[in-house]
């Protein structure tokens, strides 16, 4: 089964310190952690409503149970098998909020409704040819950003960042 700590290092070689990029719709953002994700998870968790300046500061514990509330396990990613493709996954809810589930889903041919259930999970766990799936999940991150970007052109300086992240994930069985 799939293990977050093999993912995290993989997040954080992509993720740098606090931006505040005009162009990125996220707004401000540190390690991956936009404002508002940091705003969602503080008032799911009872927190007070963070500041930019409390998300400058934000602990290496709760950037890691931001991970894994709002992401891993969106995922399930426990009860993945295959942590390659757990990685990946995970990832791209990270990067993309539903469409990394949904699109997935597609790929998948299960009921496209942003929610990891048994099924997703047993389409996903049974697929025939794990790699394939893999390099098919990999493809549709590429294509993704590609629409992305012929929607909102403003998005072509991130592409090139996008791509290497994408392609920085390997399958292993």
């Amino acid at each position: 089964m799939a293990n977050i700590n093999k993912l995290i290092p993989i997040i954080l070689k992509w993720e740098g310190g606090f931006v505040n990029d005009p162009d990125d719709l996220g707004g401000a953002t540190n390690k991956g952690i936009t404002i508002g994700t940091y705003e969602y998870y503080c008032k799911l968790k009872g927190y007070p409503r963070p500041t930019v300046e409390r998300l400058k500061n934000i602990s290496d514990e709760q950037w890691k149970d931001i991970l894994k509330t709002l992401y891993w396990d969106k995922w399930q990613a426990d009860n993945i098998n295959n942590q390659s493709i757990a990685n990946i996954l995970v990832d791209w809810v990270w990067a993309s909020g539903g469409y990394g589930i949904k699109l997935p889903q597609k790929i998948l041919n299960v009921q496209i409704d942003g929610v990891v259930g048994n099924k997703t999970l047993q389409a996903l766990n049974n697929y025939p040819n794990q790699k394939e799936l893999f390099d098919k999940i990999k493809q549709e991150r590429i294509d993704y950003i590609d629409r992305i970007i012929a929607s909102r052109p403003a998005n072509k300086k991130f592409r090139n960042g996008w791509l290497n992240r994408i392609n920085d994930f390997k399958y292993t069985p």
